[in-house]
């Protein structure tokens, strides 16, 4: 079974690296000061996880601390979809 974080991580290799080393893309991994993510990928990102997981973009702040890693992305959806339910 695939966990919420390799979800995650298969998106924002599929989107941001595709062909590049990931060895290195842990789930502590700083996208934004490693220039994976800018600010418009923040953007991207955040319409992914309001289409994947239901989560209405109101209700997704533009927060650059919930997008700086795979493991922050992982930890925002799993608290955004306990307070949804």
């Amino acid at each position: 079974m695939t966990s919420l974080a390799d979800e995650i991580r298969g998106y924002v290799v599929a989107e941001f690296l595709d062909g590049e080393d990931t060895a290195d893309l842990t789930a502590e991994f700083d996208l934004i000061d490693n220039g994976v993510v800018d600010s418009l990928g923040v953007v991207r990102i955040v319409s992914y996880l309001s289409r994947t997981y239901a989560i209405p973009i109101d209700d997704i702040p533009l927060t650059p601390d919930n997008f700086r890693s795979i493991g922050a992305i992982s930890a925002f959806v799993e608290a955004t979809a306990k307070t949804a339910a």
